[in-house]
């Protein structure tokens, strides 16, 4: 295998689909949907489905928030403004509704029924309000009094391409209008402006990964052909990868941004397997093509192996229950495959093209020197080595237990974007930019929402939520009790609160026959669901996790269950539940990872014993990358989590290619020591220049500004050094033990 003319062969067919590639070229498309991380497996998720039926989805909105310059905002100019913005809005392709100030109805309760009159009404010389600024401020005014609200609901189920072409229609008409917008906030422009940022970032790694693989390949081979072959086989690797990534239908997503950086310094570290083993063979005057093919043919298994476990590693998290998370996973390890058959299908053609060319520099005998005295200090220093190791897992495990859990919805933005800023200054003056929900359902005791003991149960139930969450504006039954109560009060400011026994009998026909209008949005066909809803602050899974188990608590020991019964729902809600899972989603990556990479190692060595052994100088790094994390603070979320099982498939790498070439030398009848010795100086070098590879890559990714591209550079960075270590001073001493394994394994071979 690895012929000239079987090279050439291959050569041949990576140019035609090369080819076809460029002619039949997948068009690129980047899509961001946060809802891609809800965990598939949650109950939660079908019931929120049906819950959504019902109400609609409780994340279809876009917020606008528009000051009067630094003028009195209840100026008529000003409202007019407002509203023919909103009128012509509402009537854009894609919009549902939208809700401001200027929709405010208010009821009042006389001998003919309900009648309603508008909050805000105006004319040429004056503004009037029937209700306080101090009852609007919150939600549809702001706290201090300077800027309107108005809340555009797209409609459900909008794509990205159909949100991207709403919101720039939107902000077409605002800035035709002569209103100064203060803030935005929502779903189709937060997706927007995250797919710009990809973009941009996209082409950065893709561009500065190139310049760092150049400068690697010039430093380590110094010729020529050591820098344009493997250059060109990455590129066209890379082409290969996307091209049938697009061809899958798959589009690039937030971790995408990542994917061109790995292909590049996975494919390096195989390709320099090769060249260094291939230098070495040309500084032993072999002759050129022979010295490509044993190159080729000798390490072809261990580079499979390796691409195979790194391939994996990312594979491995199909098997979590995040769909974002399955297609990284599934559209990497394919990539990577792409790439193993990029380096085996053209590397080989092009060298035989250029072999009259080939020539190297002789290795620098003080380095070969420096790695034997490393190899005997490992062997003198045995136990202060070991209990070393097993010192720093111990504490390493102490630490990591005391890293929280916990997620933000702009977790991946950095804290300067100015996304940021809006959505910090909707929590603070309009009481929050993430949709709350809570659903209630009536008891087997309860007929109706309007019966005056269910009332009373949802009133100290929305008392205990201002009092966990902080005072906010919700809109449920008790909203709809209180504006009816005040209705029939003639306006009274003090009437709007929950009304006495009494006072409900007087509204009770009224709500009975359903109030209209009034309970539309409130409570379902049946008259047996309804719910809570409002927006808070991001105030973090963790902070939320704590706040919704106060109010469990509350809601099992004061409310009674046979009138009302809640549920916890909503977007915001889901993606909690998924930073929650984080440990049952990297645990159920890591077993699918261990037992694919314990598999592969146990067919190739024939020894389970020796599969297990593997293993482990590839779990302490993992441990030592949670000590990393409580040092630098950085929290568990699923984009973190996910490293574990990541870091894990590309450092198992170098123990392959260490035990291969172990068994390789005790294959060709070495004594045991020997042959370890030799494969630490040969294989060590070789692990040595592929990890600094490696870390060179990933450490670029401390320079994104997304939030899971930095973790990666940070933490995958520190677990590869990490495993090189382990590799290099565990490794070995763990071997020792199996001595009598592998000499009786030789022997039944033999």
């Amino acid at each position: 295998m690895f012929s000239k003319k079987q090279s050439n062969i291959f050569l041949t067919l990576s140019g035609l689909f090369t080819l076809i590639l460029l002619i039949w070229r997948p068009v690129p498309k980047f899509d961001y949907d946060f809802e891609q991380f809800f965990p598939q497996d949650n109950e939660a998720l079908s019931f929120y489905k049906s819950y959504a039926d019902i109400f609609g989805g409780d994340n279809d909105y876009l917020l606008l928030a528009f000051e009067n310059d630094d003028q009195e905002l209840w100026q008529p100019e000003f409202l007019s403004n407002f509203e023919s913005l909103q009128s012509q809005i509402k009537v854009l392709e894609g919009v549902d509704t939208t809700i401001s100030v200027l929709d405010l109805r208010e009821p009042r309760i006389g001998a003919f029924g309900v009648q309603f009159r508008q909050v805000v009404t105006w004319d040429e010389s004056r503004v009037n309000l029937t209700l306080p600024k101090s009852q609007l401020a919150g939600s549809l005014i702001s706290e201090d009094g300077n800027a309107l609200l108005l809340l555009v609901k797209n409609k459900t189920g909008i794509s990205k391409e159909a949100g991207d072409v709403l919101y720039q229609s939107i902000r077409e008409e605002i800035d035709e209008s002569e209103l100064k917008l203060r803030a935005v906030a929502g779903k189709i422009q937060t997706q927007g402006d995250f797919v710009k940022l990809m973009q941009s970032e996209f082409g950065f790694f893709f561009a500065i990964s190139l310049v760092v693989m150049l400068l690697i390949l010039t430093l380590l081979f110094r010729s020529w052909w050591g820098v344009v072959i493997p250059f060109v086989v990455l590129l066209i690797g890379v082409l290969w990868a996307f091209g049938v990534i697009l061809w899958m239908g798959k589009p690039l997503a937030l971790m995408s941004v990542m994917q061109p950086t790995i292909f590049l310094i996975v494919g390096l570290s195989a390709l320099i397997h090769f060249f260094v083993h291939l230098v070495k063979k040309l500084q032993a005057d072999t002759d050129q093509k022979e010295a490509i093919r044993h190159s080729y043919k000798q390490l072809f298994i261990p580079v499979l192996l390796t691409m195979m476990t790194t391939a994996l590693g990312f594979f491995s998290l199909w098997f979590t229950s995040i769909p974002a998370l399955q297609d990284f996973g599934l559209t990497t390890a394919i990539g990577i495959f792409m790439i193993f058959l990029a380096v085996i299908g053209i590397s080989p053609g092009l060298l035989y093209l250029v072999s009259k060319s080939l020539n190297s520099r002789p290795l620098k005998a003080k380095r070969v020197v420096s790695l034997r005295t490393f190899f005997s200090l490992i062997l003198k220093r045995r136990k202060v080595i070991g209990f070393g190791f097993l010192a720093m897992s111990i504490i390493a495990v102490f630490l990591g237990v005391r890293i929280p859990i916990n997620g933000y919805l702009l977790d991946n933005l950095p804290f300067d974007h100015p996304i940021r800023e809006d959505f910090g200054y909707f929590d603070s003056e309009f009481g929050g930019s993430n949709p709350f929900e809570l659903s209630l359902e009536l008891g087997t005791e309860a007929d109706t929402f309007w019966d005056y003991e269910v009332l009373q149960q949802v009133q100290k139930l929305e008392e205990e939520l201002n009092e966990v969450f902080g005072e906010n504006k919700f809109i449920s039954p008790i909203t709809l009790t209180k504006t009816l109560n005040q209705a029939q009060n003639q306006g009274n400011v003090d009437a709007f609160r929950f009304p006495s026994r009494g006072q409900f009998i007087r509204m009770q026909r009224i709500l009975r026959q359903g109030s209209g209008e009034l309970v539309e949005g409130l409570i379902d066909s049946t008259g047996r669901i309804s719910r809570i809803s409002g927006r808070l602050p991001d105030f973090g899974s963790y902070k939320m996790r704590n706040l919704r188990s106060e109010l469990d608590r509350f809601i099992q020991s004061e409310l009674d269950s046979s009138l009302l019964k809640t549920r916890w729902t909503g977007t915001a809600f889901l993606i909690d539940q998924g930073h929650e899972s984080v440990t049952w989603q990297m645990a159920r990556g890591l077993g699918v990872a261990f037992l694919l990479v314990g598999l592969i190692a146990g067919i190739l060595f024939r020894s389970w014993r020796i599969s297990f052994l593997l293993l482990i100088p590839n779990v302490i790094p993992l441990l030592l990358m949670l000590a990393v994390m409580c040092f630098l603070g950085i929290e568990f979320k699923l984009t973190t989590a996910i490293l574990f099982t990541v870091a894990f498939g590309i450092a198992v790498d170098d123990s392959i290619h260490f035990m291969t070439r172990f068994r390789l030398e005790l294959g060709s009848g070495r004594s045991f020591f020997y042959a370890m010795k030799r494969t630490f100086l040969e294989t060590g070098k070789a692990i040595l220049l592929t990890t600094v590879v490696l870390v060179s890559g990933f450490v670029l990714f401390v320079l994104s500004d997304f939030g899971v591209t930095f973790y990666s550079g940070v933490l995958i960075s520190c677990a590869l050094v990490f495993a090189l270590l382990a590799d290099l001073m565990l490794l070995p001493l763990l071997l020792i033990p199996m001595k009598r394994v592998w000499e009786g394994k030789q022997n039944s071979e033999t």
